[in-house]
């Protein structure tokens, strides 16, 4: 058997999330459907995260395993062949038997951006937040950095009132996951460092920022972290908002941090404004 990784991009608009789910269109169920039909056999896909409805991705990584002798090279040009244009592979090639697209990556990055134009172009209404109205984005700056660190997550989780339709197993299966990776690394690598609160809503961000792309109306979040919980960045860019709007402080980010209470944060920002940028191994 070969271990085959992946480095692709989507436009999540037209999908329900990367998960696979019953009688719905994801984006690990379309690959993993092109893959068989290339192949003749099923297949598992694993990604390196599972990506929201709506929430794109710019070098998504997977991994699968395939007994088929067709070169990696033709294999991405003949998946693409298959796969709908909404979805398309940048690289694929052959990697170590026991590498694993979601627990052994390290960091990952998104990017969250924030249209404040008066008019939306149709050419970027799927990619975007259009949020025509004030936002003081030096005070959402400066709320930004006080993510950096090690910190417990719970008041930026999903809720069970939060969940999207099919999402209820994914946020279950959190704990699990969690377990599996503390399994799988060690504490100096994981998410399972110091001590205190629930460990397993403790996720570290190595870098958080916003920023204004110059002569632009747009306004941009990039965030890298160990780790991601469900909505976590959505919900971040929605209190970043708030602050912006002038409802909370920059410092109220360290008192909702530490409350570990999701009604004290802001909503949930629009999937349609985020995208994962990278991920690192």
């Amino acid at each position: 058997m070969r271990n085959v990784r992946l480095v692709l991009a989507y436009d999540g608009t037209d999908f329900h999330g990367w998960q696979r789910q019953p009688d719905l269109l994801t984006v690990q169920e379309c690959l993993e459907t092109a893959i068989a039909r290339l192949t003749g056999k099923p297949v598992h896909v694993w990604g390196s995260g599972r990506t929201d409805a709506g929430v794109h991705a710019l070098n998504q990584v997977a991994n699968f395993k395939i007994a088929s002798p067709i070169p990696c090279e033709n294999l991405a040009k003949a998946l693409n062949n298959l796969l709908p244009p909404t979805v398309r592979i940048k690289v694929a090639r052959e990697v170590a038997e026991n590498f694993h697209a979601r627990y052994d990556a390290r960091s990952k990055t998104y990017r969250y951006r924030i249209l404040q134009a008066p008019v939306c172009s149709p050419f970027l209404w799927r990619f975007v937040c259009h949020h025509p109205f004030p936002l003081d984005h030096e005070r959402m700056a400066q709320a930004a950095r006080l993510f950096e660190g090690e910190h417990d997550f719970t008041s930026f989780a999903a809720t069970s009132g939060e969940e999207e339709p099919g999402k209820e197993r994914e946020v279950r299966s959190q704990k699990s996951e969690f377990r599996m990776m503390r399994e799988k690394r060690t504490a100096g690598n994981g998410v399972v460092t110091g001590g205190g609160g629930d460990r397993e809503m403790v996720r570290t961000i190595l870098s958080s920022r916003l920023f204004r792309r110059p002569r632009t109306a747009l306004l941009v979040y990039e965030v890298t972290g160990n780790g991601f919980l469900h909505h976590m960045v959505r919900n971040m860019v929605g209190t970043l908002m708030e602050v912006g709007r002038g409802k909370l402080a920059p410092q109220d980010v360290a008192r909702i941090l530490g409350a570990r209470d999701r009604t004290l944060a802001g909503p949930t920002a629009p999937a349609q404004g985020l995208c994962l940028m990278k991920v690192v191994y």
